[in-house]
């Protein structure tokens, strides 16, 4: 549910803030004063495509904000976490318009793009009225519509169930028919792995294989290092280091009796003395294995080399062949067994066309069922509403399905006929917006409580009715606000008389420019533009009591 509109720098409004309830809101004021507005901001909000012509003139930009409660809009609060843009029970839009043609917008603060911003918004607002906005001509969201006024939900899951299940069997087979030849294939695979097998992969051994290769091939660097490291280490002489360190404890200790710390050294160079001792047993046995070997370095080198050009040819390091070897096994084991799987996948394919028929057929027939009601319902109401002899169908027509449809195996088409006499046309095609507004509302009050989307807007709803057609619409409007909420904007004092909340739109003029602001209207400043709607300028003191009779009526 809308909550909060702001509106900054828009067309002719410089600065509006309005608070929305439950119920049925209505919009009045003067021809030209701007009352569609707000409609148009929501509008913009919703994705539209944005005019740098409607940046208030003088202005850098303009912005509009909304808010939205979420506790009745479960699948915006859905689409919000799937995105990751949920922000806990309240939803926030923000839209900028740049006066050179720029625009930016914001879900819950934080960027997005319009058409995310369209995608949540046809989860929050649906605008009735003009062509450009009106969700009910597009053909999906009628079948959404009729799905959710007969309750189809169970069923229609069924259907997209048993359709992805067709889809990921029928995907396996192409996956299997698209390797081409079995056998041939089968065969290079079986060769790549001999090629492979023959070589020790594992990443130890990789290891091992490198650093033994470095060690031959240092073999004569490596010795000459060891033996001078000996030769220093073991030296008897001056230059050894055990005789060293044993000259350095020496004169230490003749000192140590003025500076106790100096035990603590010593300590720790007797430490290291056998240190030194374990280092140079140690050294000595690197030597004694340390042997220039040309064939042993002609071996290692012939086996990295195998190594590099299976790499080459698996494109991969030496290092990842493990895993080429892991995946190329496993395509294998797969293909001795891909003969007999296509067998099995074509019955299976067959078996699950069948359960999707089955689940299609029981959706279908209850669309025609759910059809037959809501196009009842809905002539009914076109009837109430002005259109005497206008006739509403809802259509269905069979989709020859090649492949199981998650939808089902029908489309559904809205049909009006709006004048008695006249063949039903598809309503996306129905040319007077007055009329299209109208049969709107029928179809969702014959479809009341059913809607998923929350606020509904209907703009001029009442264009070219007046009397009691008028005072019908009203009252299906406010019926409506009973289960949703509802806003119209309007010019019949009997449809506004039903708003539980009324905003008027007024211009006035300051310092050469023009601007129009939005007020909340109490009992009195209701009664008074209700007059004035009925009167005219001059307002009478039998508009007056027209207009408190009016209110009477829905009190």
């Amino acid at each position: 549910m809308l909550t909060h509109l702001a509106i900054r720098n828009f067309a002719v409004a410089s600065q509006s803030d309005l608070e929305f309830g439950a119920g049925l809101t209505v919009i009045s004021g003067e021809t030209g004063a701007g009352k569609s507005l707000l409609v148009d901001a929501l509008g913009f909000l919703s994705g539209q495509r944005a005019d740098s012509g409607i940046v208030r003139h003088g202005a850098e930009r303009a912005e509009l904000h909304a808010e939205f409660a979420l506790d009745d809009a479960a699948p915006a609060l859905r689409w919000l976490r799937e995105h990751e843009l949920d922000d806990g029970e309240t939803c926030q839009l923000r839209r900028t318009l740049r006066a050179d043609g720029g625009s930016r917008a914001w879900i819950n603060g934080r960027p997005a793009t319009i058409t995310q911003l369209g995608e949540l918004a046809g989860h929050l607002v649906e605008i009735h009225g003009q062509h450009e906005h009106q969700a009910l001509l597009a053909r999906g969201s009628q079948l959404a519509l009729l799905d959710a006024q007969a309750g189809n939900g169970p069923l229609l899951a069924d259907v997209r169930a048993t359709a992805q299940a067709w889809r990921a069997l029928h995907d396996e087979r192409d996956a299997l028919v698209g390797i081409g030849d079995v056998a041939e294939r089968r065969d290079w695979l079986r060769h790549q792995l001999d090629e492979l097998e023959g070589e020790s992969l594992a990443a130890d051994a990789v290891a091992d294989l490198f650093a033994s290769h470095r060690r031959h091939a240092n073999a004569a660097g490596l010795i000459q290092t060891c033996d001078t490291a000996l030769e220093r280490m073991r030296g008897d002489d001056d230059l050894g280091l055990p005789q060293a360190l044993q000259t350095l404890r020496h004169d230490l200790a003749r000192m140590r009796a003025h500076e106790p710390r100096l035990g603590d050294v010593d300590a720790m160079l007797d430490a290291a003395a056998i240190q030194l001792d374990e280092a140079t047993l140690l050294l000595g046995q690197v030597r004694d294995d340390l042997d220039i070997d040309p064939e042993q370095l002609e071996t290692l080198e012939q086996r990295l080399g195998r190594l590099h050009e299976l790499a080459r040819k698996h494109r991969v390091t030496p290092e990842e062949l493990i895993d080429v070897q892991t995946r190329l096994a496993g395509e294998l084991d797969q293909l001795d067994g891909a003969g007999e799987r296509l067998k099995q996948l074509d019955g299976e394919i067959e078996a699950a066309m069948g359960r999707w028929r089955t689940a299609a057929d029981r959706l279908g027939a209850a669309r025609r069922k759910a059809a037959k009601a809501l196009s009842g319902a809905t002539t009914a109401l076109i009837h109430e509403l002005g259109m005497g002899g206008g006739v509403f169908e809802v259509v269905i027509e069979p989709v020859e399905a090649t492949r199981p449809d998650p939808q089902g195996a029908e489309r559904v088409e809205f049909m009006v006929s709006a004048n008695a006499g006249q063949p039903p046309r598809p309503l996306r095609k129905v040319a007077s917006g007055g009329e299209l507004s109208r049969i709107s509302l029928a179809i969702e009050v014959a479809a009341l409580g059913h809607d998923a989307v929350p606020t509904m807007v209907f703009d001029e709803v009442d264009s070219g009715i007046g009397g009691a057609v008028a005072d019908i619409v009203g009252r299906k409007l406010r019926a409506l606000g009973e289960s949703r909420q509802v806003l119209c904007v309007t010019h019949l004092p009997q449809v506004a008389s039903k708003g539980h909340t009324h905003y008027r739109v007024h211009k006035s003029s300051a310092e050469g420019a023009t601007e129009s602001r939005v007020s909340l209207l109490d009992t009195g400043e209701r009664t008074e533009e209700l007059a004035r709607m009925l009167g005219g300028v001059d307002v009478s003191k039998e508009a007056r009591a027209a207009a408190r009779k009016l209110l009477q009526g829905m009190v």
